[in-house]
């Protein structure tokens, strides 16, 4: 048991007290905040990136939504056919983007928010608040059921921070001590890494769902990318008042080339759906240019643009480069392209799933996920903007 550690939720003064009363300790709890809390900590704080505090959509969700009362679950088989835990609410048939970026950065895949157990020790290496079909517009995926929109995402963060900020007794002194000091939680914020990947569904669950929406009616597709820009750095700017410091704002990929777009009504035979694409073209575009504004308004944190667009029109225009035969439908789901109904209970997947881009009619393989995850670690400006998240990291 480190001291140093100890002074962070128990006065340096009364250390030895403590240890020589460890053995008389008799109540669980108490154990759990030395050990878990403290300890944990203390180890947690020496990393250079001590925690992930993750929001977006089904790119980067670990399982929020099973907790919520929606229709789009992906906890069962044979999604995380791949994956060591099974079928846990990410949607690939292995592990999510945060998945591997925690693995490339040393941090812990941080558990989904809305799971009951995301308290105490559990959330020291940071939460998850994604939620698949949620996005920046409160009204994107509505018809899906209940989701975490971007904007809920932002005050789910607020709750957290309230936990960080707890007091807990300790009922061997009958005394309050938090979990965190103001101090303390501003460094741990400063140091961690806010993920963020939305968007997706404002166009899929959204502008492109005239039947069901009337943001295409409303807006010319420059206009709508305006929108979510501005709503978007609204929220961003929020996650910054609370005292994060460090972003990684992933763009969107070529969502006309996905199997659900290949299959819908915008896309030639054979082919992307390209208006859909010049769509998303205007959405990157502000995006990017939102993250030069940023850091030049907002010195004391870094914003880096994750060109999501770019990593997978590169891997879909060179599939052999990564070892990918199959670029234009899922493995698994139904109709054309098995982009038409998505991949269901208990359907057999494809065998040859590392060579798929494409996991079902929206989401991405586990390999083509880890090659968007180490290229935005690692990658040249082209791929992360103005530096990779390593280099976010060592800031």
């Amino acid at each position: 048991m480190k001291h140093i550690s100890l002074c962070i939720i128990i006065e340096c003064s009364e250390m030895r007290e403590v240890g020589r009363r460890w053995e008389e300790v008799r109540s669980a709890a108490v154990v759990v905040v030395l050990l878990l809390y403290t300890n944990g900590l203390g180890e947690v704080m020496s990393q250079r990136v001590p925690a992930l505090f993750v929001f977006g959509d089904s790119l980067v969700d670990v399982g929020n939504n099973n907790f919520l009362n929606s229709i789009a679950r992906s906890n069962y088989f044979p999604y995380g056919i791949d994956f060591d835990r099974g079928a846990t609410g990410r949607w690939s048939n292995g592990k999510s983007f945060i998945d591997f970026i925690g693995d490339m950065l040393g941090v812990p895949s941080p558990p989904p928010f809305a799971d009951p157990a995301t308290v105490g020790s559990r959330i020291l290496n940071g939460v998850n608040y994604a939620s698949a079909t949620s996005g920046i517009l409160d009204e994107s995926g509505r018809h899906y059921g209940y989701r975490y929109s971007l904007n809920q995402q932002v005050l789910n963060f607020e709750r957290t921070l309230s936990q960080y900020r707890m007091t807990m007794m300790n009922n061997n002194t009958n005394e309050y001590r938090r979990m965190m000091n103001g101090t303390t939680l501003n460094q741990f914020l400063a140091k961690s890494i806010a993920i963020v990947a939305s968007g997706s569904n404002d166009y899929i669950n959204n502008y492109l769902l005239p039947p069901l929406y009337r943001s295409s009616y409303t807006y010319n597709a420059q206009e709508f990318g305006n929108l979510l820009v501005n709503s978007y750095v609204r929220q961003i700017l929020a996650l910054h008042s609370l005292g994060l410091r460090k972003f990684f704002l992933s763009g969107i990929g070529p969502l006309g080339c996905i199997p659900s777009q290949r299959a819908g009504r915008l896309a030639a035979p054979g082919r992307c759906a390209d208006l859909v694409n010049q769509m998303v073209g205007f959405f990157n575009e502000g995006l990017r240019s939102m993250v030069d504004q940023l850091n030049k308004d907002h010195p004391d944190a870094m914003f880096v643009y994750g060109n999501t667009y770019g990593v997978f029109g590169d891997i879909l225009n060179n599939p052999s480069a990564y070892s990918f035969t199959v670029i234009d439908r899922a493995c698994c789901g139904l109709g054309t392209y098995r982009g038409q109904i998505t991949c269901l209970p208990f359907q057999v997947p494809c065998v040859l799933r590392n060579q798929y881009v494409y996991w079902d009619a929206f989401n991405p393989t586990q390999s083509a996920i880890y090659v968007y995850s180490w290229r935005a670690v690692h990658g040249p400006q082209n791929d992360a903007y103005p530096i990779n998240v390593q280099q976010l990291a060592q800031m």
